[in-house]
């Protein structure tokens, strides 16, 4: 006996319906096209993978998100991939194997455990681009643009791009002499912004004062271009790390003034999400209308050292999904035209269907018993026999 509620999903687990699937798959279409004009190759990882594999490097903030099983041929532990990253990664190092700078893309539907305090879809269609295999701020800067570039495909405006170094709060934490419980304490309070919390427990640590004070100024260091200048003068005592990592800051704000003058560039050196795998500059882009990022990215070196090869890497991903449904300006083929053929054995009307199908043109060949679907179907045209040929007239 079928349960009354058999139709529903579980929580967070969503079906694209027609309309907004052939909108999703207009701009994957659209977006790995500007990928591979930018000499992005197209790479598809697996949808199950061993766990060890899944939660290497970036992996290891997923172990949570991580759905598990045992494999019932090998006996190993296997895992849903919850991010492709570690995936495309492995591509990389252990599958290719270039010398040279590698560009891969890739988009796939991927699964979480659990959502988030903000989002609560859990199969999110992740898209992204990687380089591998180059440490300089260039490879940085090329994955901002391609996600920037990404971002105008779909028309998103008011794009406010967030831009930290996460080597300033590990270089910080170990001048200060944290130690690890200390610095993972310290971490999650940040990420809250407990501003509260960061004074008590700032004030319980063995440290010297100077780096007390630091530390509870990291989230003021929020904002502007401005706020460089003020690290600089707060962390004027700290090391040469420290003042690398907002060199380096400094260096991709002005490439982004000058190639995106319109463009709201600000800085959090507080943000540390993914601070456990990322190695260098990290990126969020956030529109007004969004309470979250709708894309981000950074630097992640070595990576692929647990597949046997380190390689320098920086990348960005993004919920395809939620750029697409936020996207404005892509072509809803609302005049496209559309064909109805009649319910009719006659092989010239199967040959003319075949070929109006092989240009491109949609032809919709009536069921017994369906005449009245036609304007329910939003066709355009109707095949009609004239003179011993089947022609093309548009419907009344």
């Amino acid at each position: 006996m079928q349960k009354k509620d058999s139709w529903l999903l579980p929580q967070g687990i969503e079906e694209v319906l027609p309309d907004d699937a052939k909108q999703l798959e207009l701009f994957r279409r659209q977006v790995l096209d500007v990928f591979t004009c930018w000499g992005y190759e197209l790479v598809i990882p697996p949808v199950v993978d061993f766990l060890d594999s899944l939660l290497t490097g970036s992996g290891r903030d997923l172990d949570l998100q991580t759905f598990k099983f045992t494999d019932q041929v090998s006996g190993e532990m296997l895992g849903i991939r919850a991010d492709m990253t570690p995936q495309v990664a492995r591509i990389d190092a252990h599958n290719l194997k270039h010398n040279r700078p590698t560009r891969l893309c890739y988009v796939g539907t991927i699964l979480r455990a659990l959502g988030d305090g903000l989002e609560k879809n859990r199969s999110p269609m992740q898209i992204g681009a990687e380089i591998y295999g180059h440490s300089g701020l260039e490879s940085d800067f090329e994955v901002i643009q391609l996600m920037l570039e990404m971002l105008a495909v779909t028309g998103i405006q008011n794009v406010h791009l967030d831009l930290g170094h996460v080597g300033i709060y590990r270089a910080l934490s170990d001048q200060a002499g944290l130690t690890q419980q200390q610095e993972s304490e310290l971490f999650d309070v940040l990420q809250r912004k407990a501003i509260t919390e960061l004074n008590a427990l700032v004030a319980s640590f063995n440290i010297e004062d100077k780096f007390k004070q630091i530390f509870m100024a990291l989230p003021a260091l929020n904002g502007g271009s401005d706020v460089l200048d003020k690290a600089r003068e707060l962390l004027a005592e700290t090391n040469n790390a420290v003042v690398l990592a907002l060199d380096e800051l400094q260096s991709i704000s002005a490439k982004l003034n000058m190639s995106f003058p319109s463009l709201a560039v600000g800085f959090d050196l507080s943000e540390l999400r993914g601070y456990h795998y990322h190695t260098g500059i990290v990126f969020a882009a956030f529109i007004p209308d969004i309470g979250r990022e709708i894309a981000r990215g950074g630097r992640y070196d070595n990576i692929g050292l647990f597949f046997g090869r380190a390689r320098a890497a920086t990348g960005f991903s993004a919920d395809l999904k939620l750029l697409s449904s936020l996207s404005h300006h892509l072509s809803q083929e609302s005049n496209k035209q559309v064909i109805y053929a009649p319910d009719i054995d006659d092989q010239g009307l199967r040959g003319l269907v075949r070929d109006l199908r092989t240009k491109g043109i949609i032809v919709i060949q009536q069921l017994p018993g369906h005449s009245d679907e036609i304007r329910q179907l939003d066709c355009t045209d109707i095949l009609e026999k004239e003179n011993q040929n089947w022609v093309v007239k548009p419907l009344g």
